[in-house]
């Protein structure tokens, strides 16, 4: 009764997680900041693609064939542990069974869709895809915000620096745009 309307965010895999929460509970708003628009095994190729070399990269792709299958992995060589280590795989094999577009498009309150232009960890096409399964979502686009929302150039090393300087300033874009459709958002009935 203290508040007049409940509005979950999500940031990066937060986004699911909270799109998941808002079809579950009574919340009046959504706002996902800077989430993937793609099952989690595309993302996941994706990136291991421009970091593996190709014999690994076989081997990582074979692990999360599995994984998507429902199935446990048994043997993970040194070099993927970090991702694939046996402890983690059951929060993957979740994980991979969930479709952004499809739950996004489940929700029948406001959605806020955020997304920057040099986020290096998810890319802005992945927020259209959001946008397409839920059109009635209203986007913003932050131009120079990058995965952890500071405006940055695009090189490796400013975007690494921005991951760890608390003086770079979130943008004002994104604190204004975020604040704004809370303040709009009705009260569900």
């Amino acid at each position: 009764p203290r508040f007049s309307t409940i509005t979950i965010i999500g940031h990066s895999e937060g986004s699911l997680v909270g799109m998941l929460a808002a079809q579950k509970s009574a919340t009046d708003g959504y706002v996902s900041i800077e989430g993937a628009g793609r099952p989690a095994d595309k993302i996941l190729r994706e990136q291991l693609g421009k970091q593996l070399p190709p014999d690994l990269l076989a081997v990582a792709n074979r692990a999360l064939d599995k994984l998507v299958a429902g199935s446990l992995v048994d043997s993970v060589p040194r070099q993927l542990l970090a991702l694939y280590r046996p402890s983690v795989q059951p929060y993957l094999i979740s994980w991979l069974q969930v479709n952004p577009q499809v739950e996004v498009a489940k929700l029948k309150v406001p959605v806020l869709l955020v997304q920057g232009t040099l986020d290096a960890q998810v890319p802005e096409g992945d927020v259209k895809l959001l946008a397409a399964a839920q059109p009635k979502a209203k986007l913003i686009i932050v131009e120079g915000m990058n995965h952890v929302m500071k405006r940055t150039a695009a090189d490796q090393a400013s975007q690494a620096k921005s991951y760890s300087d608390p003086s770079i300033p979130i943008p004002r874009e994104l604190i204004d745009g975020v604040s704004a459709f809370i303040k709009s958002v009705p009260r569900h009935k």
